[in-house]
């Protein structure tokens, strides 16, 4: 069956009428605030950079007391002394802190994005020394506004050159954890830096500066995977920065409380989004945007007193107690079943590696059999297998090692094996192992090599096979 043709009519578009696909990004200009969050937010950019800035120049005994040092394949924090063997440390360290951001954000959503997580603490960094040098942000937006000028010049390359010196010394002290700091600081002085270091100071520094200076809440919006899967810790009780709507719509001007206003709380100023580091306006709902920081509670409580009206339009709350219009305790929120679960599960794993550290062995060992010689008859008529075997001294004093081997009927040492090594030393030392020949079945036989600490009941036994050929 045929059908008829459709008549086909052609869509006319304006050569003047252009699309884009693309939304360039405007640039954000975040407002000065004070208030309690804010002064919680300066309080974790103090703590932790003194901690990252500080830690490396503090000496334990005669080394740096946090040092990871690559090349020599050990690790010194504190008083520990750890192994590449070690590793099942820091992946027990990685799954606390992983339990440990769960457990936050069930609480109170992105605690960590916006009072700790290094992009936070240095952009609040950066956007200190850009008001301190530019003004604040109606200076800022008139002065990127203006013609070039010789003012201008000079505040911009004031800018960025302290931004660039901050930014140096941060990759010199991230390189100070796998350097000695002092040792560095001596080569930086003498330009006797490696080819590795100097690359590494100024990756992390430029990164630094480019992350907190130029890209700041970009990184926040489009680059970092947990603002896309927060969602999935939240429920109704966690607590969030919310927006009251029933309370504040609809908006307008208002300068006193007046009883017979037809609007609502929210006097509409906009501060909210002009002190929000991302750019959102937090009245439009909760938005992946968000990182809780909490500025716009704080300049919306200081708005709230001028105008004589209660504070809370904008606060910490869970969504259940906004719908709800009710304000229940804090503790109602946080002892839940989800946050207990959490909690008994961050403080097992805590307190077992906790207790993990505490009974670790100063020492380790590794036993690789010498493949060159599988097994030999030695001229006293013995059967002789090889082994090397690494002893790392895990503790910072020289200590001797007796080693002793079981497992085979006369089986023995071909010498007696003591050896010595020095403090967070590792030594290889080579055993040969013997047993009577015609005394053992033909096959691969296990047996142990027993390591004492000389004088002390510590003591590691490893396994490894002792070959009888046929």
């Amino acid at each position: 069956m045929n059908h008829p043709a459709k008549k086909v009519i052609p869509i006319q578009v304006s050569d003047d009428e252009l699309v884009s696909l693309y939304q360039s990004s405007k640039k954000i200009y975040p407002r000065s605030v004070t208030g309690r969050f804010t002064n919680w937010r300066w309080a974790f950019v103090w703590l932790t950079q003194l901690v990252f800035y500080g830690l490396p120049w503090i000496q334990w005994g005669e080394r740096q007391m946090v040092l990871f040092d690559l090349e020599a394949r050990r690790f010194y924090i504190f008083g520990l002394v750890l192994y590449p063997q070690d590793f099942i440390y820091l992946t027990g360290l990685l799954v606390i802190s992983a339990l440990s951001l769960f457990l936050f954000t069930a609480v109170a959503g992105r605690l960590w994005c916006g009072y700790a997580c290094p992009q936070t603490v240095y952009t609040e960094i950066f956007l200190w020394i850009e008001r301190q040098i530019e003004g604040d942000r109606s200076a800022r937006m008139r002065l990127d506004d203006d013609q070039f000028s010789l003012e201008k010049l000079v505040k911009k390359w004031y800018k960025h050159l302290v931004w660039l010196g901050f930014s140096i010394w941060t990759g010199f002290t991230f390189v100070g954890y796998f350097t000695p700091i002092r040792e560095l600081g001596m080569e930086f002085f003498t330009t006797r830096m490696t080819s590795w270091e100097v690359f590494w100071v100024l990756f992390y520094g430029f990164a630094t500066y480019g992350n907190a200076g130029f890209m700041r809440e970009q990184v926040c919006k489009y680059m970092c995977p947990y603002a896309r899967f927060q969602s999935a810790m939240f429920d109704q009780d966690t607590l969030i920065v919310s927006y009251e709507e029933a309370r504040g719509e609809p908006r307008g001007k208002r300068t006193k409380v007046d009883a017979a206003a037809t609007t609502g709380d929210c006097i509409d100023c906009t501060l909210c989004v002009q002190v929000c580091p991302t750019g959102i306006d937090i009245r439009n709902g909760l938005q992946y945007e968000c990182i809780g920081c909490g500025a716009c509670v704080d300049v919306c409580d200081t708005v709230m007193d001028k105008v004589g009206l209660p504070r809370g339009l904008v606060r910490y709350d869970t969504q259940r107690a906004v719908q709800s219009g009710h304000r229940e305790s804090i503790w109602s929120h946080i002892l839940r079943p989800r946050v207990l679960v959490y909690s008994a599960i961050l403080g097992v794993l805590s307190l077992a590696m906790v207790v993990s550290l505490g009974l670790r062995k100063p020492m380790k060992v590794d036993i690789v059999r010498d493949r060159a010689t599988l097994a030999r008859i030695t001229e006293h008529g013995m059967l002789q297998n090889v082994y090397q075997l690494q002893l790392m001294n895990a503790s910072e004093d020289a200590h001797t090692y007796t080693i002793s081997v079981r497992g085979l009927d006369q089986i023995e040492l071909h010498k007696n094996a003591e050896f010595e090594v020095g403090p967070t030393q590792s030594r290889w030392v080579v055993l040969q192992v013997n047993i009577p020949y015609g005394s053992a079945a033909s096959g691969s036989h296990k047996i142990w090599f027993d390591i004492q600490l000389k004088d002390s009941d510590v003591k590691v036994s490893e396994s490894s096979v002792f070959l009888v050929p046929r």
